[in-house]
């Protein structure tokens, strides 16, 4: 690819894995898999880009499941690639609504959509040229939250219609950890055709130069630590779930025997809320200077088996002792309240007694909130006292349904989980900060 300032080869910007997809016409169906790093979406980028740039006649279409998930990623990518081509941006018209890149000199275009509904995908034919490659990305959010293979089937049904001459589908996805979730399913059905090429990398297969030391240094750092986590992760296997959540927990390494809470600078409190069931509350801490988290103390009632139950105004006055008592022993209370959403008359209880409180919305997404939990233990980032000894006694003991596992759909067991929610609702609210205190987690 020859511009005003430089030659660029392909060669030079893929990795030999992916540079046998270039002109690959015999598979309509390319499904690119990897770990972290892998470069299968700047690939996909540099590919769609090449094809509008030197394809008469063609137009391409880059799909999400949704379209709030468009800009940061793929369109974002689409654009980098222009440069990684050796072309200037002035060639192209680029634009956000609707969000599209279209090449000036022959008009080809590049179109972005989500696939929220059935009409996302009805007016993105193209009247003028022919649509021959349209890539799904993350296609494990088309399993997860849409209708999987049928909305795949849909999909291709869809522009394969006039436009089958050099047409292809591409998809792009990390493998779930589960080997019987339905996308690794549906990717071992799709394998058997012969019209479908897998190709499956990990940062192995990229030069280091391209990726940097730290990079292969946060793998290594991984891969020493939890070597079943690293092989997710990093080399995108589908490593199969643990019957416990947090396999990882070591009451040695987590658990402190000595105080150290002078650094700490932020205190938050994770609440989870029942009637009948645990109320418990969860405090932590973040000490900035040695990039940890600490849980400090807790608070745990269950009616059921106290034969008590209290009302909300009263699990309100406990939650004000026990950050008065945070403020005795460390001179500061917790800034940040995060709590169960459906507890919103123990929230207006507590905002009465402590309207210094915040409560931010935070992101109750369970699988999300779990992994970001289990990587802390695994950086041993996150540790807790003694005091915590009702959340000690889940965490060993907290577990995914087998049944769940078995259908693909991994759940935890609801029961054991009333700290574990609690602690999970705290590490989400916080993550802004923690994330930017420990960069090594940046990436999820």
């Amino acid at each position: 690819m020859t511009s005003n300032k430089k030659t660029v080869k392909l060669s030079d910007i893929i990795i030999p894995k992916f540079q046998p997809l270039v002109n690959d016409r015999e598979h309509m169906h390319q499904i690119l898999t990897s770990g972290r790093a892998g470069t299968k979406s700047s690939a996909m980028a540099i590919m769609a880009d090449f094809l509008i740039v030197s394809e008469d006649d063609s137009a391409a279409v880059i799909m999400r499941k949704h379209h709030n998930k468009l800009r940061k990623t793929v369109y974002q990518e689409c654009v980098r690639a222009i440069g990684r081509l050796g072309l200037s941006k002035k060639h192209f018209t680029i634009t956000r609504s609707p969000m599209q890149i279209t090449y000036k000199k022959n008009g080809n275009t590049i179109y972005f959509t989500g696939s929220d509904s059935i009409d996302d995908t009805k007016g993105m034919i193209d009247e003028k040229n022919h649509i021959r490659l349209v890539v799904l990305d993350e296609l494990t959010e088309f399993f997860d939250k849409g209708e999987g293979e049928d909305e795949i089937l849909n999909i291709v049904a869809t522009f394969v219609r006039g436009n089958d001459e050099d047409f292809r589908m591409m998809y792009l996805y990390n493998p779930p950890k589960n080997p019987k979730a339905p996308v690794n399913e549906w990717c071992r059905k799709m394998e058997q055709r012969a019209d479908c090429i897998h190709i499956h990398t990990d940062y192995r297969d990229v030069p280091m130069k391209w990726l940097g030391r730290k990079l292969i240094d946060e793998a290594e750092a991984m891969k020493l630590a939890d070597f079943k986590m690293y092989r997710w992760i990093w080399l995108g296997e589908a490593v199969g779930l643990d019957d416990l959540i947090y396999y990882m927990f070591d009451e040695e390494h987590h658990v402190r025997k000595t105080n150290s809470e002078d650094n700490i600078t932020l205190y938050g409190v994770g609440v989870d809320y029942g009637q009948m069931n645990p109320t418990t509350y969860q405090v932590v801490g973040l000490d900035f200077s040695n990039k940890r988290i600490q849980g400090l103390d807790e608070y745990y009632h269950c009616g059921r088996t106290s034969g008590r139950q209290k009302s909300p105004s009263e699990y309100a006055k406990d939650f004000k002792d026990l950050i008065d008592s945070i403020y005795e022993q460390y001179g500061h209370k917790p800034v940040f309240c995060f709590i169960d959403p459906s507890a919103r008359g123990l929230k207006e209880e507590i905002k009465r007694l402590c309207p210094e409180i915040q409560f931010p919305d935070v992101d109750n997404s369970v699988e999300l909130g779990i992994s970001r939990v289990q990587k802390l233990l695994i950086y041993n980032a996150l540790s807790f006292t003694n005091k915590q000894k009702e959340l000690k006694s889940e965490i060993y003991i907290y577990g995914y349904d087998p049944d769940s596992i078995e259908r693909g759909i991994e759940k935890p067991l609801k029961e054991n989980d009333h700290c574990m929610d609690a602690l999970r609702y705290v590490v989400m609210g916080l993550w802004k900060y923690i994330v930017n205190m420990l960069p090594i987690l940046r990436k999820e």
